[in-house]
């Protein structure tokens, strides 16, 4: 616990001399854990469920809050990615400590119109967002998005005070190249998140290249060799997403794995990788952008607007993988 917290305090010092856009005052003080609320499409594909266990696993660094839910294109309505967050939460043992909370199936333009209300579409996590933005005597809460943007955005639109407690790290784009699964799920989230006032991040995935999460590739063989009967046993197996029962987590993800759409030999964690900077930011090298917005489907940077994007690119993925399966299996 001592040398990673040490890595990952030291980290954040680094970061915030050398590339953020903020003074030094969000800097955590030592022994300090990163308070985060994880915000998920968790029945996707299968890197949701990996980033999930990795960030429960390293409590020893992140003091997590929640974990709120979204829909995204593949996966089925949001309950189903409630269910699969759930699902992987109780695998992992920490059923009775991390609670799930349900959000959007609709888009940032489709809700705003209703936030007023006491029950609208995705209102339970954004609520959630909220209520604990505000407990700011515990320090900057961190919004770790690796699915789109709208809870997040349906957060900041009805409450804009918190962005000065909050700093948004999102999973997504493949900046300064247009598209992405999480942007195109909603871009008018992310337009509403640059022309917001708070701290956002990016973890760039950029499809194809080295340079993104794209390149946090595992292979089947291994991650079955490593993960197959890890983690802490359950009490009661659980039925998974593709039928069989489980009682630990490493076998629901190996099974995961197994049972991607085209049995491929390869994939990539994208999401692990959001989790992995957060956790050792120099992992990856980053970037100071102004004026950025998403514009027709481009990137356009505006010379007359300051507000600052932080983009995190060159990943370390051999480092960022070797620390997942360290994680994963040293619990």
């Amino acid at each position: 616990m001592g040398r990673l917290l040490f890595i990952s305090v030291t980290a954040l010092i680094f970061f915030f001399h050398s590339c953020s856009p903020k003074d030094e005052s969000s800097v955590l003080k030592s022994h300090e854990r990163i308070r985060v609320i994880l915000d998920t499409d968790a029945n996707n594909e299968m890197d949701d469920q990996n980033a999930i266990a990795y960030l429960l696993f390293s409590d020893d660094v992140f003091d997590i809050e929640g974990i709120t839910v979204n829909r995204t294109y593949n996966g089925g309505d949001v309950s189903k990615h409630f269910e699969e967050a759930e699902r992987v939460v109780k695998l992992c043992g920490f059923g009775d400590r991390v609670r799930v909370y349900r959000g959007a199936n609709g888009t940032f333009r489709d809700i705003i119109g209703h936030v007023k209300e006491e029950v609208f579409d995705g209102h339970e996590a954004v609520d959630f967002i909220i209520q604990r933005a505000k407990e700011s005597d515990k320090g900057e809460l961190v919004l770790l998005g690796i699915g789109k943007l709208t809870n997040i955005a349906l957060a900041i639109y009805k409450d804009p005070s918190i962005v000065k407690d909050v700093r948004v790290v999102w999973l997504g784009s493949n900046y300064p190249m247009p598209g992405e699964y999480n942007l195109e799920n909603d871009t008018s989230a992310l337009g509403a998140i640059l022309e917001s006032d708070v701290r956002f991040e990016m973890v760039v995935v950029r499809y194809g290249e080295n340079t993104g999460a794209d390149a946090a590739k595992v292979d089947l063989e291994t991650f079955r060799s490593k993960l197959s009967g890890i983690g802490p046993r359950i009490g009661e197996p659980i039925v998974g997403r593709h039928g069989g029962e489980f009682d630990c987590i490493g076998d629901y993800l190996v099974d995961l794995f197994e049972n991607f759409p085209g049995r491929p030999e390869e994939r990539p964690l994208f999401d692990v990788t959001a989790v992995a900077v957060l956790k050792n930011p120099l992992w990856a090298d980053c970037l100071v952008v102004k004026g950025l917005r998403y514009e027709n489907g481009e990137w356009v940077k505006h010379r007359n607007i300051d507000r600052e994007v932080l983009i995190w690119e060159n990943l370390d993925c051999r480092n960022i993988i070797e620390d997942f399966y360290r994680t994963l299996v040293e619990r």
